[in-house]
């Protein structure tokens, strides 16, 4: 098979056109050209745009290789699941590590894989804020306002969406400190949070649109680098709040072993993880307004990112097989409330 018309089908499997996932257990990793597939979450479009460009550039330089990355997004949960089901990815940059967890457990990843990269394989950070109309009108300041008759709130679905994840748990550490940890009023807490959704998307980047391009809600929880890239975009049409609690939001990396294997792209894939580690692609990350795990790095943006939030951990919230199975799986806290 001539690499360039395999290349159009593993484009195709990616793009979930049926029929064509299991041709790519091909070759690529031979000869003078390469390529991988990296399928992220939603709203890692342009930071991997402009990260792809370096390593290209890298790689040449270290191998004489040319590599071409193709790109999948979408929510990450849903992501996960498409890997799973025969997507064939040769790494995952997904919203959360239970997502890479759900990979692990098909088989598909090696057991340990958090401990393969540093910083628990998570090569950029961040955090959950409130987008909101320019000028505030609604004078959106904390979770709480979030309750209000009068707010209406853009979130995704955080049964398909890792950043909705990230933004329920926001919400729900909130919710922890303000009530003392009594669960009965937490949960009446986002119960009337969550009444007060007006759309819930399937990604991150679908509930931007929403609340950007469609013009619905009162304030959009969001991805930190979210709300920035609308910013710089429309500076007259939004404003950043950042609430007095949220949660150090670490999305995780990993190499999709069975699969960088069969397709021979092992050694590019493990370097395409490491680079990201490299002080260019952390310059890269803030720059795309994610926070570098490189602290020097991260002081160097220090008058971008607030840096004087609280920000509690997923450890601190109990780790995600515990936060999965209590509040996202069927049957759980979210079900409950969303259903009622």
């Amino acid at each position: 098979m001539k690499k360039k018309k395999f290349r159009n089908l593993c484009l195709a499997a990616v793009l979930g056109i049926a029929g064509f996932a299991g041709i790519c257990s091909y070759d690529a990793g031979a000869g003078t050209n390469v390529h991988i597939i990296n399928v992220s979450y939603d709203p890692t479009r342009e930071l991997y745009e402009s990260y792809n460009k370096i390593f290209k550039e890298h790689w040449k330089e270290k191998t004489g290789q040319d590599v071409d990355v193709i790109q999948s997004h979408g929510g990450s949960g849903k992501q996960a699941l498409e890997v799973i089901n025969g997507l064939q990815a040769d790494v995952v940059t997904l919203a959360l590590e239970y997502d890479i967890d759900a990979i692990e457990n098909s088989g598909m990843i090696r057991d340990r894989w958090k401990e393969e990269l540093p910083d628990d394989s998570a090569s950029y950070t961040s955090t959950i804020v409130f987008l909101v109309r320019k000028g505030n009108p609604k004078n959106i300041q904390d979770w709480n306002d979030l309750i209000r008759d009068d707010v209406d709130v853009i979130t995704p679905n955080p049964k398909t969406s890792g950043g909705a994840r990230w933004n329920y748990l926001a919400a729900w550490a909130y919710a922890q400190k303000q009530y003392d940890g009594d669960e009965a009023q937490m949960e009446n807490f986002i119960k009337n949070l969550y009444q007060n959704v007006l759309v819930l998307d399937s990604g991150a980047r679908s509930a931007t649109t929403s609340f950007v391009e469609n013009g619905q809600g009162d304030v959009l929880i969001a991805w930190e680098n979210e709300a920035f890239l609308s910013v710089t975009d429309d500076p007259d049409e939004f404003d950043i709040v950042n609430p007095s609690i949220s949660v150090l939001a670490q999305p995780s990396v990993a190499v999709v072993d069975e699969v960088a294997e069969n397709r021979g792209t092992e050694e590019v894939s493990r370097e395409y993880l490491n680079y990201l580690y490299s002080d260019e692609a952390q310059r890269i990350a803030a720059q795309n307004y994610y926070r570098p795990v490189n602290k020097q790095v991260l002081n160097e943006y220090k008058d971008v990112f607030d840096l004087s939030m609280e920000l509690k951990t997923i450890n601190d919230l109990g780790g995600w097989q515990e936060v999965q199975q209590k509040h996202f799986a069927d049957g759980g806290v979210f079900d409950k409330i969303y259903g009622n």
